[in-house]
């Protein structure tokens, strides 16, 4: 995923929202969402590339997903994929902060990750501080740490935030918030070694561009009750919706 925001513990109804885009090239292998077939307990894409995903929910009442960090250091084969980070805490039994303080976070490229069992949400970046339960609260998150204060973050909060103040929230203004197509102002932009147009284009929250751009975007919800619900959309590169999956999760183990 290349943007999340989460709204936890904000609203009554609903302990759990978020809503996240997956930017990625439009050439790299992907599988949408579904019931894994060698993990039959979980739901979600699949890289087929790397083997692991960027947002699942698991039927035990696990939730998880990534993102990559951008920075200068050089990636490297002898990386793991972050992918399998997801999946790794989906299958596992450990509390969100103990799985996040065992990870070796050299042993990854950059990345951000959330997890959560319902009860407890939790952040980690192997490029910030040590893992961090989160309280209450509206977060965003893109391609740098939690909460930093670019474009796409900062007006996808602000979108969440008032979409819970005015008891609003629901898949289509989840997805709405999503699609958002505006750029961040020219003046405002830092291209840090990427062509301007590239990194104007980048900074709306929803990307168009021929090679690369937000390949699907994933509204989760848990309500009150302790069901999760997982819907996916999915775009070409031009933008266009090309399909939507959608997907319930009881914690008591029934789909």
């Amino acid at each position: 995923m290349c943007l999340v925001v989460i709204g936890w513990q904000q609203h009554s109804d609903y302990p759990l929202i978020v809503a996240g885009n997956r930017d990625e090239f439009h050439a790299r292998p992907t599988q949408e969402a579904h019931w894994w077939p060698d993990d039959p307990d979980i739901v979600g894409g699949r890289d087929l590339q790397a083997g692991g995903t960027w947002l699942a929910l698991h039927r035990g009442g696990r939730f998880a997903t990534v993102t990559n960090f951008r920075d200068a250091q050089q990636t490297s084969a002898k990386f793991r994929s972050r992918g399998h980070l997801v999946a790794d805490f989906l299958r596992g039994t450990k509390a969100p902060l103990e799985y996040l303080n065992a990870i070796d976070g050299p042993a990854y490229a950059g990345f951000n990750l959330l997890v959560g069992d319902g009860q407890t949400l939790a952040y980690l970046s192997n490029r910030g501080a040590t893992a961090l339960e989160l309280s209450p609260g509206v977060y965003g998150l893109s391609n740098a740490l939690l909460d930093s204060p670019w474009h796409k973050i900062v007006r996808s909060k602000s979108k969440l935030e008032k979409l819970i103040r005015d008891n609003q929230v629901n898949e289509t203004q989840l997805f709405r918030l999503l699609g958002d197509r505006v750029k961040a102002p020219a003046g405002e932009i830092e291209s840090d070694g990427l062509p301007f147009a590239m990194a104007h284009a980048i900074s709306a929250p929803f990307i168009v561009l021929p090679d690369y751009g937000t390949r699907s975007a994933s509204v989760v919800i848990l309500d009150a009750a302790g069901g999760w619900r997982l819907v996916e959309r999915r775009f070409d590169a031009s933008g266009k919706n090309t399909g939507e999956s959608a997907f319930a999760v009881r914690t008591q183990g029934h789909e």
